[in-house]
């Protein structure tokens, strides 16, 4: 009885000094500060009690965050709000715990996956202490490292044993939907067969038409798989189906090239591990290609040259502008920053200009003929314009090689995870988690999203996707045979 009344009195105690508080920031400093001191205090009890809720809170405001510039413009930084900062609280959280204990999870930690994202952070690192700018490139390896605790090595932690990976699919697909009726309805307002205002009506929410494309494209596959499994109930299908029709049409009139593209790419691997085709002739034929473009890379260039469709609202010529490197201004201006990139690369093959630093250096390597109506000194409207190319020039080769290592293997582990894997809904969970990250890959050869938490929690969630699934499989594979071996 007397505990009871304590803990009474201390509740109106503090209830009372947070009204007064309140009272003086506002009356005296114009302010209203306090009123978020509550959210903080939960965060930090989030944070410390159940932190699965955190991160699921980070995910469903992810499609939703705002960068900083929006709301506080003029500052010589920028982050998106809320997401980086608790994602930044959960680095040290993580840190703390992980010399308070001494340990994590030890599957997880030594997977051959996490060991290609261990060596490209060292060389990221490395090539941050040769930066041009230091400050830029510690800042972009501080937001890689933030996303790649959240988002790969606590993530996979939750999805141990299979677990709670639809929720975390579900949990960026739900508010990806606000964000989908809020670029249509604006977009009706301009006409929804406007091309142009693809380009604008997803601001602030998404940074362009080409980072919303590549989210939705990346969500897509998911959708798909659930729609055509069997293991949901006749109304959650209808759901599922509702929703993959709002996504295509998000994809639709985002008007991403690039996205419609990676789409394709997946839509082709799908088939070949559908079909069950060995590695020997699609690797082969890959060759063949490449040995043919090669060899006639000079009529290739003359035909592509003579395509003069440039992008339009009518979906067809949009399609046909993919191929135009003769006048459509976003391809030539792609080709200018690629070559920028490479410029750059061979003046710095080693280390490269230092992560995050491209934007800041490309303006002396533009050549005055590759210039065009959009192009401008200081990166505005994208960066590299391309994963591969842009770690090449701001880390160097070994840069793009410790990317190109880590795509090998998740692909690697994502196969064998599949063709391991006899629950049904584990073979449609992993098959839709590699088929979205192969959407990026493609989608990398022509943007670069990555240094955003829009992408990254697909990209690094997807990943932990795979890991956590291969983990369970190669467990359950070792369980069943040891009782044979025994025998």
């Amino acid at each position: 009885m007397y505990q009871a009344r304590i803990k009474v009195a201390l509740f109106y105690i503090v209830s009372a000094l947070f009204i007064l508080l309140n009272a003086y920031f506002l009356v005296q400093k114009h302010s209203m500060i306090i009123n978020a001191m509550p959210l903080v205090l939960g965060i930090i009890l989030l944070a410390i009690y159940t932190f699965d809720k955190l991160l699921y809170l980070i995910v469903f405001f992810t499609p939703l965050s705002l960068p900083l510039s929006e709301i506080m413009p003029g500052l010589s930084f920028n982050m998106f709000l809320p997401t980086e900062p608790l994602l930044f609280g959960i680095l040290l959280i993580f840190i703390l715990k992980l010399f308070a204990t001494g340990k994590f999870d030890r599957d997880i930690m030594w997977h051959p996956v996490t060991l290609a994202i261990y060596f490209s952070l060292f060389w990221m690192l490395l090539t941050t202490f040769t930066s041009t700018m230091p400050i830029v490139s510690f800042k972009a390896f501080l937001t890689r490292v933030w996303f790649i605790v959240g988002f790969y090595l606590l993530t996979a932690k939750l999805f141990e044993s299979g677990k709670n990976i639809e929720k975390y699919v579900w949990l960026y697909t739900i508010p990806l939907l606000i964000v989908i009726f809020y670029a249509t309805y604006r977009h009706l307002g301009y006409g929804l067969w406007n091309k142009q205002a693809a380009n604008f009506v997803v601001n602030p929410l998404y940074n362009d038409h080409t980072s919303y494309g590549a989210a939705v494209a990346m969500y897509l596959p998911f959708l798909f798989g659930f729609s055509f499994t069997k293991i949901y109930s006749p109304r959650v299908k209808i759901f599922v189906h509702i929703v993959l029709g709002i996504l295509l049409m998000g994809l639709i009139l985002s008007y991403a090239r690039a996205a419609w593209l990676s789409m394709i790419a997946a839509f082709g691997v799908w088939a070949v591990l559908r079909l069950k085709i060995r590695f020997k002739p699609i690797f082969i034929i890959f060759l063949v290609v490449l040995s043919v473009v090669l060899v006639f890379q000079k009529p290739i260039l003359m035909y592509l040259e003579r395509n003069d469709t440039e992008s339009s609202a009518n979906l067809t010529e949009h399609v046909s502008s993919i191929s135009n490197i003769s006048s459509d201004a976003s391809n030539l201006e792609r080709l200018n920053r690629w070559s920028c990139a490479i410029s750059m690369y061979k003046e710095k093959p080693i280390f490269g200009w230092g992560p995050g630093t491209y934007m800041f250096n490309y303006a002396p390597f533009q050549i005055t003929a590759n210039r065009t109506i959009i192009s401008t000194n200081s990166a505005d409207g994208g960066n590299a314009h391309s994963e591969y190319l842009g770690s090449m020039a701001e880390s160097g080769f070994m840069g793009l090689f410790s990317f190109l290592i880590l795509i090998g293997v998740v692909i690697y582990t994502g196969i064998h995870a599949y063709t391991r894997a006899t629950d049904k809904r584990l073979k449609t969970i992993v098959m839709s988690a590699l088929l979205g990250l192969i959407t990026y890959y493609i989608h990398g050869i022509l943007n670069n999203f990555l240094d955003t938490d829009k992408l990254s929690v697909p990209f690094w969630g997807f990943t932990a996707i795979i890991v956590a699934v291969d983990i369970y499989t190669r467990k359950a594979a070792q369980a069943e045979t040891l009782p044979e071996n025994k025998a």
